[in-house]
């Protein structure tokens, strides 16, 4: 996965990224290694637990940033990065090829939509 300039990196991620930047080839593998043995150990294995959206009812009257910022707080399970590229898609047309409001955040809601039932999908794949 590419991460752009950090973005929807927790502070403890960007310092081990840091960190881990820092280590030259040999070290890194260690981590890694080390990193797959804790994982292994059981204890920290992450639940597989599904979240829900915070779903926000839509305002009458909202333009195409603040409907990204509501859908980005009503699926913070999405990753962020996956959803730029569509997302910027969408703003672009709204800006530059004056596509209504109204058709770009039924169209974000929809994609938003779409990538939450992929989420569903992976967890029930076990992935």
């Amino acid at each position: 996965m590419l991460i752009r300039s950090g973005a929807s990196l927790k502070p403890l991620e960007k310092e081990t990224l840091k960190l881990f930047r820092a280590l030259n080839n040999a070290q890194q593998q260690t981590v890694i290694s080390f990193m797959g043995f804790l994982l292994s150990q059981g204890e920290n294995k992450p639940e597989n637990k599904l979240l829900l959206p915070n779903m926000t009812p839509r305002p009458d009257k909202e333009s195409v940033v603040k409907a990204i910022r509501r859908l980005r707080a009503t699926y913070p399970m999405l990753d962020q990065n996956r959803l730029f590229n569509e997302t910027s898609q969408h703003m672009t047309s709204h800006l530059l090829h004056g596509k209504p409001a109204a058709d770009v955040i039924d169209e974000l809601e929809a994609m938003f939509a779409n990538q939450y039932q992929r989420y569903l999908d992976d967890a029930g794949d076990g992935s």
